[in-house]
């Protein structure tokens, strides 16, 4: 398994994202860890889709930002359900009362993340850091990362607005230096076009 640690929110490409050579990406200030479905019952809980690496975090009492005004709201029950979970919400105790919040998404602030071990990073740490071959040579900045099947892919931007697929493995990714803005990379034969 990989050193670095995703948080979904981060995943997700921003979609004012430049290519490279436009300033570097601000980290986020919020973090999405959930996103509200459909009313489930009538007594207020509705079906919420878990986006987060830390879901012991979401209980009863917790407080997240909901929508895009990150409008807080506070957690009174959450229960296992299928892929997610019900939740229920302070001052939401009937269906007609949670069913505006049909596809609402659910933030925690990003200096609210719990902190990792050492080695390991947040996905939005690495976003916008100049990725850089041990040998020294410029590949580009870090503009995105994919999930796929086996282990996750490091989208890079080259200053010609070309991109470089990097796995998200050990071998490639060499060290992350938060401090100096860089991912020192490996390059297997094959990686650069």
């Amino acid at each position: 398994m990989s050193s670095r640690r995703r948080q979904t929110a981060a995943r997700r490409k921003s979609k004012n994202q430049e290519k490279a050579g436009a300033p570097p990406v601000v980290p986020p200030a919020f973090l999405l860890v959930g996103k509200l479905h459909r009313p489930h019952g009538v007594s207020g809980e509705i079906i919420m889709s878990v986006l987060t690496d830390f879901p012991e975090r979401l209980k009863p009492e917790t407080v997240l930002l909901m929508g895009p005004e990150h409008q807080p709201v506070t957690i009174s029950a959450i229960r296992h359900h299928n892929r997610g979970a019900l939740v229920s919400l302070v001052g939401y105790e009937s269906r007609e009362a949670v069913d505006p919040l049909r596809n609402m998404e659910l933030f925690v602030r990003a200096d609210d993340r719990p902190p990792l071990p050492k080695g390991e990073y947040y996905l939005h740490q690495i976003i916008g850091l100049q990725a850089v071959s041990d040998e020294g040579q410029p590949l580009g900045v870090v503009a995105d990362w994919l999930e796929t099947g086996a282990n996750g892919v490091f989208i890079v931007q080259t200053e010609e607005g070309g991109e470089i697929l990097l796995p998200d493995v050990d071998e490639v990714i060499v060290q992350i230096d938060l401090e100096a803005g860089q991912m020192v990379v490996h390059l297997l034969e094959g990686l650069i076009p």
